[in-house]
């Protein structure tokens, strides 16, 4: 029987070295500013790319798998709430409310769109049905979240949710994606020929995210305003969480008889949790002082999921490469 054996693929120390750098030298001021803008530009060519590699017969492939993307809501807004409320019930008392709430509030946000793509495109996974699903899990997110939240958390004082979510989805994720789809004709056969070109902008999009998300926690102080204590059992029970939901989902796939493509599309779209998303959210949800420790464990989430989605999918893109068919448990 041939031994499998796991290559360390350079995305997992780019990913170590982005968080170090970040804590040394975070962003400020004016850097933030342009590392802001740069991000946004790096996900806006992430899309027209993938926009232009995709066939329209492969697009429409992925809007059609109804059933896929059901999966991936179920475990996004079903599984990972119910997990959510069973953690936040058990040591919640401890944490205090502002992080117990965040615990929970971590449990509830949409899909992370960039990571959940770019991360699926280095598992090998169906791209063109992770694109559609994040979509569909951002979009229903901004209603769906907000519900959830005056539901598990008895919310009665938050504000209404704003369409700039949806407008920031249209104009900085599907809108290049359509771009890119328009000039495929002109530059498919460019694409054919650069084909690492597509795989570094994936990466350099994880990277500039962990970058981005430490410097926010290390500029506002959030490290400093929580005892030790209380920062290891929220980062542990992250961790479980995290470890409960991508069996969930990898269990879902099997029993849905999923072939190894749409498996990783429903593991990482349907595990990874949105920053950006959550962050906007909270500002109208919460008040802006519970906001930073509200927001503490979807970061430290947010970091350890890109650690770990990151050594997982590269271990099914060298299974899958190796045999399509293949999809290690």
């Amino acid at each position: 029987m041939r031994r499998f054996t796991i290559q360390v693929d350079p995305l997992l120390p780019l990913v170590l070295c982005s968080m170090v750098i970040a804590t040394l030298v975070p962003a400020r001021g004016a850097a933030a500013d342009i590392l802001s803008i740069g991000t946004k530009v790096a996900v806006a060519s992430l899309f027209f790319l993938h926009g232009a590699r995709l066939s329209p017969e492969h697009v429409w492939n992925g809007i059609r798998q109804w059933q896929l993307h059901l999966m991936v809501l179920a475990a996004t807004f079903v599984i990972f709430p119910v997990l959510g409320a069973v953690a936040s019930a058990w040591i919640g008392p401890w944490l205090g409310p502002d992080l117990r709430n965040g615990l929970l509030y971590m449990c509830l946000v949409p899909s992370a769109m960039q990571s959940s793509i770019a991360i699926t495109s280095v598992a090998r996974g169906n791209v063109p049905a992770a694109v559609i699903g994040a979509s569909l899990s951002n979009i229903l997110g901004v209603l769906f979240a907000p519900l959830l939240v005056m539901l598990l958390m008895d919310t009665t004082d938050a504000a209404g949710v704003n369409g700039a979510g949806i407008r920031a989805i249209v104009f900085e994720l599907l809108v290049p994606f359509l771009v890119g789809q328009l000039a495929r004709p002109w530059i498919t056969e460019l694409l054919v020929r650069r084909a690492s070109v597509l795989k570094r902008v994936d990466r350099g999009v994880i990277l500039l995210l962990v970058y981005s998300a430490y410097s926010i926690a290390v500029v506002e102080g959030i490290w400093g305003r929580v005892d030790t204590w209380r920062l290891v059992a929220v980062t542990a029970t992250a961790g479980v969480l995290l470890t409960a939901i991508l069996l969930s989902t990898a269990t879902l796939g099997r029993l849905a008889e999923l072939d190894s493509a749409d498996a990783a599309v429903l593991m990482f779209c349907g595990s990874i949790k949105g920053l950006s998303p959550g962050l906007s959210m909270a500002l109208v949800l919460f008040p802006a002082t519970a906001v930073p420790l509200t927001m503490l464990p979807l970061m430290l989430y947010y970091q350890l999921q890109l650690i770990v989605c990151a050594l997982i999918a590269s271990r099914l893109g060298q299974a899958r490469q190796a045999d399509p068919s293949a999809f290690p448990h």
